[in-house]
């Protein structure tokens, strides 16, 4: 199988060994997205509701990037530091994922890298 590296500036950088997604046939698979500014490097400013938009724009950057769109997300999992969160993010996620939204799952974790609200990893397919 062959394995294609993604990568963007319009997304931000990996801050770890880890690429900022990999497409594997027709299925791409986007990492864990925080709420980083590619062009400060820094989270958003803001509660929920900013940083779970810039996890979004982030994810939307990587589909592009790749030669996807949000309507090919067949999968998303959604990180969150803390589940009183939830209902402000589902109102920001239900922007993006209005019509057919993709399978899902959110969970509770006690802490997110750079002391991010949000990640939300992704799977695409074609």
């Amino acid at each position: 199988m062959k394995k294609k590296i993604i990568n963007t500036d319009k997304a931000p950088a990996a801050i770890g060994p880890y690429s900022q997604a990999l497409e594997a046939g027709n299925t791409l698979y986007i990492s864990g997205q925080i709420s980083i500014s590619p062009s400060t490097g820094k989270l958003v400013e803001g509660g929920i509701k900013e940083q779970t938009s810039q996890v979004l724009k982030n994810i939307g950057a990587i589909l592009e990037a790749a030669g996807y769109s949000y309507q090919h997300v067949v999968k998303s999992t959604c990180l969150l530091a803390n589940m009183d969160d939830f209902k402000e993010m589902n109102e920001i996620y239900a922007s993006v994922y209005s019509e057919n939204p993709p399978a899902r799952a959110a969970y509770g974790v006690v802490r997110l890298p750079m002391g991010a609200l949000i990640e939300i990893e992704t799977v695409a397919v074609k």
